[in-house]
């Protein structure tokens, strides 16, 4: 139920604020608005004010604003008040208003979530691509990568931070080389990597982690860390003289440590020191009793700073939507990171679960996307009717109604295959469904 409620909120808001911008500014030139709807088909509920119909329709996975004369097959008068009576560039604030409210709504919502839970994004983010340690038998292992490379490109992109290349790696294929260019003792290496898929979007992996000394969040009551003088906030450097680059790390070597004494090497207010543990043996693995996570830097901006950082987040994922875009058509991005509306319901649920905040971020990542996707120059789409009035104004001249409705026709099939891909992805997500499909097993 939290799923489903969590769901129609999301998309009720992000359908309303899309639908809304093109009603404001039809209203604004002086076109009719006949029908505003949230969702389409059979109307559930609706009421009459002035001119326009307000309702609610049975399906949620959409809306319309119904404007006079908006076909050129409506009846038409010929009044002014009609939306094919209006300039070009009229129609084009009408058609354009619907994306760049979900475009202002996004940039509202992340500064109102900044604003409230501040900032805090792991510290090896802003930092050089160094390696600090490859997972036993990735891709990274298996291409020749060591800890202390720092990488530079992969497949010609610059990298120069871990933000970088995690983005590199994560938007292209899986399972489709790819190259990495490394410095190493001075020189530049250049090595083919395989990246694998990762997780329910399958994501690219090449097993590569940055340099991130765990630190201890929590250290529980009377059991073996508190024994042996370890404190919240102590940055773990080492164990047994192994530098400890990441959480994960560090959490294997506890595991299989049960039993046995240890070294291990902190950092405390600046200063290093080694404390003796041994870690308890707890059925199958070892127990030191800490919480750990990795190092986070966090600060809280004001208004102005949260509506800036904002902006600056927006414009950064709208390169990234972008970046996706290019490519699906040219290969280097795989399908199975698109989701429908299964997916999204279920990210919604789980937003939900962990608090509003949270279900707000979600609604403004999504509310960029549906308004940058929008904006794509595929008929039927806003961008698709905004890129068929630039033709015809380039060749000043209005298009047949048969020319028209052929451009029409063509996005209409290219949107239904979309949707049937994130759909089917959805569902493959799905354990019990995909056990349904014998391809997938």
């Amino acid at each position: 139920m939290i799923t489903i409620l969590a769901f129609l909120f999301v998309l009720g808001v992000l359908i309303f604020v899309h639908e809304l911008g093109h009603f404001l500014a039809a209203r604004r030139h002086g076109v009719r608005v006949l029908t505003f709807s949230l969702g389409f088909g059979p109307k559930i509920l609706k009421v009459t004010r002035g001119d326009t119909e307000y309702c609610i329709s049975a399906v949620p996975l959409g809306g319309y604003v119904k404007m006079a004369g908006e076909n050129p097959e409506d009846p038409r008068s010929g009044h002014p008040d009609e939306f094919l009576s209006k300039t070009k560039w009229q129609r084009f604030q009408i058609l354009f208003a619907g994306p760049a409210m979900n475009i202002l709504l996004a940039v509202v919502v992340t500064a109102f979530v900044l604003g409230i839970q501040g900032v805090r994004q792991p510290v090896y983010f802003d930092e050089p691509a160094l390696i600090g340690s490859i997972v036993s038998g990735s891709p990274a292992e298996q291409a020749g990568l060591k800890p202390g490379d720092r990488v530079i490109t992969v497949s010609g992109d610059q990298i120069a931070t871990w933000k970088d290349l995690e983005l590199a790696i994560g938007l292209r294929r899986p399972n489709r080389d790819m190259s990495v260019t490394v410095l190493r003792d001075g020189q530049n290496l250049t090595m083919n990597v395989r990246p694998v898929a990762e997780g329910k979007y399958e994501v690219s992996d090449i097993g590569v982690q940055p340099k991130a000394n765990p630190e201890i969040m929590r250290v529980i009551a009377g059991d073996r860390a508190e024994q042996a003088g370890l404190k919240a906030k102590d940055v773990i450097l080492a164990v047994n003289g192994e530098a400890m680059a990441t959480r994960a790390q560090l959490i294997d070597v506890i595991s299989h440590s049960g039993g046995k004494t240890i070294q291990v090497t902190v950092r405390r207010d600046g200063q290093e020191q080694t404390l003796t543990a041994t870690p308890e043996q707890r059925g199958s693995r070892g127990w030191l009793g800490v919480e750990l996570q990795e190092p986070t830097k966090s600060f809280k901006p004001g208004p102005f700073e949260a509506v800036k950082l904002s902006i600056e987040h927006n414009i950064e994922s709208s390169g990234i939507i972008f970046r996706t875009l290019a490519g699906l058509f040219t290969g280097e991005t795989s399908v199975r990171q698109l989701q429908g509306p299964v997916g999204i319901a279920q990210l919604s649920g789980e937003s939900a679960q962990e608090g509003f905040i949270t279900l707000l971020s979600l609604m403004a990542m999504l509310s960029i996307n549906l308004g940058i996707l929008n904006l794509m120059p595929v008929p039927v789409l806003d961008g698709g009717h905004i890129l068929i009035m630039a033709l015809e104004g380039i060749a000043r001249r209005d298009f047949s109604m048969q020319v028209k409705e052929k451009m029409l026709l063509a996005g209409f099939v290219v949107l239904m295959m979309l949707m049937v891909t994130v759909i089917y992805n959805d569902l493959t997500r799905i354990s019990w469904i995909e056990r349904l499909m014998p391809w997938r097993n």
